[in-house]
Formats: C-alpha cells, sequence, structure tokens
C-alpha cells in the first residue's frame, strides 16, 4: 500500500531524480553557472591583460591598428547587444509569468539581434581581409598587381581629426596601391602617428615615444616600416583572437537560444520551473558585458590617441 503511495507522489515539473526538491536543483544549478562564469572571466582575463600589456608597450602602433577599425560598426554592434539583452531579461521575466507566446517572440527577437552582431562581423572581418589586414600570412586577397577600383580606393585609411592634419604635412597617412600576391599580413598606410610623436618631441622636448617603441619601431635610428607593421600586426592578432573568441561565444548563445525556443513552444517553462531560462540569460549577459569592454579597448583608445 505504501508503495502503491509513493507511486503516485508528487513530481515538481522540472524536477531531476538526483535532487531532493526544486529549490536544492535551482541552488545547484545556479552554482554551477556561476562557477563557469567566473572561469570564463579568467579566461577572458587573460586575453584583457596581454592587450593591456602590448599596448603600454607599443601605444602608436595599436592606435594607428585601432584608427583602422570602423568605429560605426563596433557601436551598432554594441548597440544591437544593448537591446539584446533587454530582449533576454524579458524573457525570464516572461517565463517566470508562465506567458508562453510573449517567451517565444523576446527569444526570437533576441536571436535576430544575436545574427546580426554576427553579420556585422562578417562584414568587418570581409574588409579586413580585403585590406590585407588579417595576421596571418595566406589568409588575405591575393592581388599580383595594383587594382584601381573603387574598392581600392576606399581602402584608404583615415586618420582621426586631431591625427589627420599633421599626418597629412608630414606626407603619412595614405594608402599605397594594395599588391599581395602571397596574401601577406600588409599594413599600407604609413607610420605617421610615430613621426608626428618624433615632430612633438622636438618641438616640447617631452617623450611622446616609450622606450619599447624606440627600439620596435626603428632601424639605424630611421623608422623602418617593417618593423612597425610587425607591431601592427601584433594588435591586429590580438584583435581576431578576442573578437573571434568573443563571436563564437556568441554562436553557442545562438544554440542555447534555438534549444529555449523549442522548449517555450511546447510549454515547458513556467512559474514553478523556469531556472534553464534564466540561466541562459546569466550567459547571454556575460556575453554582452565583454563586448562591452571590447568596443572601447579596440575601437575608441586610438581615436584621441594624440590629442
Amino acid at each position: 500500500m505504501a508503495s502503491h503511495a509513493h507511486t503516485h507522489e508528487h513530481h515538481e515539473p522540472g524536477l531531476q531524480h538526483q535532487f531532493e526538491d526544486m529549490k536544492q536543483q535551482e541552488e545547484s544549478v545556479s552554482i554551477g553557472m556561476w562557477m563557469f562564469l567566473v572561469q570564463e572571466i579568467m579566461f577572458f582575463g587573460g586575453l584583457f591583460t596581454a592587450y593591456m600589456v602590448f599596448r603600454w608597450r607599443y601605444p602608436m602602433a595599436f592606435a594607428a591598428g585601432s584608427n583602422h577599425l570602423d568605429a560605426f560598426w563596433g557601436g551598432l554592434n554594441t548597440i544591437v547587444l544593448i537591446v539584446s539583452s533587454l530582449t533576454m531579461a524579458l524573457t525570464v521575466y516572461y517565463a517566470q509569468k508562465g506567458d508562453r507566446m510573449k517567451q517565444v517572440v523576446m527569444i526570437v527577437l533576441t536571436m535576430i539581434f544575436g545574427a546580426t552582431f554576427l553579420g556585422v562581423k562578417i562584414v568587418e572581418y570581409t574588409d579586413k581581409y580585403n585590406s590585407g589586414l588579417v595576421p596571418v600570412s595566406g589568409l588575405n586577397r591575393k592581388v599580383k598587381v595594383a587594382e584601381h577600383s573603387d574598392h581600392a580606393q576606399s581602402d584608404k585609411f583615415v586618420l582621426p581629426f586631431e591625427t589627420a592634419a599633421s599626418a597629412a604635412d608630414a606626407g603619412h597617412g595614405e594608402s599605397k596601391p594594395y599588391i599581395n600576391p602571397n596574401g601577406d599580413f600588409k599594413w599600407s598606410y604609413g607610420e605617421g602617428l610615430v613621426q608626428y610623436a618624433l615632430d612633438k618631441e622636438a618641438q616640447t622636448g617631452k617623450p611622446f615615444l616609450t622606450q619599447d617603441e624606440r627600439i620596435g619601431y626603428f632601424s639605424n635610428g630611421k623608422i623602418d616600416p617593417y618593423k612597425f607593421q610587425e607591431k601592427v600586426r601584433l594588435f591586429y592578432f590580438i584583435y581576431f583572437v578576442m573578437t573571434g573568441l568573443h563571436a563564437l561565444h556568441m554562436i553557442i548563445g545562438l544554440g542555447l537560444m534555438a534549444w529555449l525556443l523549442w522548449k517555450a513552444w511546447i510549454g515547458t517553462f513556467s512559474a514553478a520551473y523556469f531556472a534553464p531560462v534564466e540561466m541562459s540569460g546569466l550567459y547571454w549577459h556575460f556575453v554582452d558585458i565583454v563586448w562591452i569592454f571590447l568596443f572601447p579597448l579596440l575601437y575608441l583608445l586610438g581615436r584621441h590617441f594624440i590629442h
């Protein structure tokens, strides 16, 4: 008789067999997710540290590389992710309320914003490929002769306002025809920032270059374009590693959203069981926060460097 009663014992929705009740399950899931996010913070923290160390050593090269990134696309992606965080938060809210259709709508919107972010990254990566700025040899657009096309003209490097005038006066900062038969990394936009720093040092008597730059940019007392190019290449290595890993996390997030969409559609989540939505939301917000740091570090810090 007792066995029969036990068979019909109430089982809370979503409760897994290894947990005694929903409270224990939710606490375990929450601790697990926060432990995962902590190790993700340490992982990205190492990349941020590498960026800061090398930027401190070679600020002119990193500013030049940063100036060639398109702040419009970076800013657009920032807005897209901020709005996606709102739709993700609303997804959790409607899951707690047990509103199935609004959950589905918010998840779909979140996925659209995530896909938009990745689409913008494809546009940016394509531009780097066409400009010879992919730091791995052989992975850039291969051109054996100069291309006098509208695209080639659009590849010209535009410095921010406060550095453009001085660079133009020094004859630096203009792009050269794109010729790259082997698809190598090719910095064709001059060393205007370094020359400008030298001019400022001569005028003011104050140092504008770091000790590492005085060694890393020069050969026999003159600016060495190849040495400077290699330091800019270092910036792009860090750029592609950081943004590429971030994009990978976004792809994983879209996979989570697809799973949530299916589970929400069949009515899995309710006021009594919404932990998977909440945990997926934490992951999504973490990915968004990482980009909030990447955007100013990679796109904005070099914009007003000399100023």
